[in-house]
Formats: C-alpha cells, sequence, structure tokens
C-alpha cells in the first residue's frame, strides 16, 4: 500500500483510491451521493482532505454489514460540521442498526426455511407455497398458475 508524507494534506482520487481499497468510480459515486466531498483543484481535479480516508472506511464498514447507503448518508449528516466519524460515533451508529439488522437477518431465516419446505416437493404449489403465492387471496376459489383479480362483468373461464 502506498504511504502518502504526513506533509501531504490532500489526496488525489487515485490516491484515496489506493489508500481505501475502494475504485475510483466507487469514490466518485460516494462523492455523487453526499458521502464524501473533494475540492476541485483550477485543473478540475478532485483533491480530498486526509479524513476522507476515514469517511470511506465508515461507509464500506457500513456497507459490508448491509446498511443501506442513504442510511449512511443521514448518520453522517449528522456528525457536526461533517467531520469524521469517530470510534465512539461507529459505536453509536452501529446500536442503532443493530435493531434493523437483527429483524433483516430474522425475515431472511423465515425465508429460507420456507425455501427448504418447498424442495421436496418440486413443483411450488400454489396451494401450500407461501413463496410463490404469499398472501392468497383466491385460493379457496380458483387454482392455477397465474390468478388475475376479477373484473366485474367480465366471463369466468376456467383452463
Amino acid at each position: 500500500m502506498p504511504q502518502i508524507p504526513e506533509k501531504i494534506h490532500e489526496l488525489t482520487v487515485g490516491q484515496l483510491s489506493a489508500r481505501s481499497g475502494a475504485a475510483v468510480s466507487a469514490l466518485h459515486f460516494y462523492e455523487s451521493k453526499g458521502l464524501i466531498s473533494s475540492r476541485r483543484t483550477s485543473g478540475n481535479q478532485r483533491r480530498y482532505t486526509r479524513d476522507t480516508l476515514r469517511r470511506v472506511a465508515f461507509v464500506r464498514a457500513a456497507q459490508r454489514v448491509g446498511i443501506p447507503l442513504a442510511t449512511i448518508r443521514e448518520a453522517l449528516a449528522e456528525l457536526p460540521e461533517e467531520r469524521t466519524p469517530t470510534q465512539q460515533d461507529w459505536a453509536r451508529l452501529s446500536e442503532a442498526w443493530r435493531s434493523e439488522l437483527d429483524e433483516r437477518i430474522a425475515r431472511l431465516s423465515r425465508l429460507r426455511d420456507h425455501l427448504t419446505d418447498c424442495i421436496g416437493c418440486g413443483c411450488l404449489s400454489l396451494e401450500t407455497c407461501v413463496l410463490s403465492n404469499p398472501d392468497d387471496t383466491f385460493g379457496e376459489r380458483l387454482t392455477g398458475s397465474r390468478l388475475l383479480a376479477e373484473r366485474p362483468g367480465a366471463p369466468h373461464r376456467r383452463a
């Protein structure tokens, strides 16, 4: 990993990419979403302050655990004067995100368990399958792989 001398207070997008491990395109995307910011030189080149490295690390760590970018942006916007997140900020935010992640894990576990039920039959039965026919409203009256809501006055067809 390239070392950047301490006397350099701003990084090019290439230097930020090399140090953070994020692709240049990802850094441009983060900037377009308001997660990081840069200034432009007279030649219209981006320059990032050194603390942007910590912001990128914060964004990437939050993404790895499944936090949406919009939620990450909101968290960063809450920091005073858009300062770099600290270890205490991460602890506070990760605690707040924990319940959201626990809920998502529970939902995925339920989906996984229902998927296991379907493996045995192989047909994804519309009578019993909660994956292909969730919240079935017509199942007690009709059968078939595709059901359309009946329109008033439309003739009833059986396949």
